[in-house]
């Protein structure tokens, strides 16, 4: 399975084991661990918190049980970390493909990911699709960078 929502990155990786250790260990609904996240975390919005909780379980730092949701034992690892973000959110490995030996802007890569965009996506949204698509590439970007999957440079992003 992979996971469509991601939330934009922050400074450092270290608010991965934050906003994982806001997550309760034992399951609780997802309101209840968007309200922990909003009050143990830098997010101030349930929406965002929501797209977070979503966001680790993608990283495998938080499971769905029939229950609600529980954080997953252990420190994250960052290599780990990396291999989930490429293989279980969605455009990651696609936006990593695209990066060579010479920078690309998020526009030239986005030019390039459009076509994986899902005509449903396309349809839903037909005046703003392209925006939240580009916006959402330039995350993944980011992440990557994050990750040490990708080397942001003053003129785009290259691969690690």
């Amino acid at each position: 399975m992979r996971f469509k929502e991601i939330p934009a990155p922050p400074e450092s990786l270290d608010f991965l084991a934050e906003a994982q250790r806001a997550v309760p260990l034992v399951p609780e609904p997802e309101n209840d661990c968007c309200a922990r996240l909003t009050d143990r975390t830098s997010v101030s919005e349930r929406e965002t918190a929501r797209t977070w909780l979503t966001f680790l379980r993608a990283l495998e730092l938080v499971e769905e049980t029939d229950r609600g949701y529980a954080r997953v034992r252990g420190d994250p690892d960052p290599d780990e970390l990396a291999g989930a973000f490429r293989e279980r959110v969605f455009g990651a490995r696609e936006v990593l493909s695209l990066l060579g030996d010479h920078p690309l802007t998020v526009a030239e890569v986005f030019e390039q990911f459009e076509p994986t965009v899902p005509q449903w996506e396309r349809h839903r949204n037909p005046q703003t699709w392209r925006s939240q698509w580009k916006t959402r590439v330039e995350r993944l970007l980011e992440w990557a960078a994050l990750f040490g999957l990708a080397e942001r440079t003053g003129s785009g992003y290259e691969a690690a």
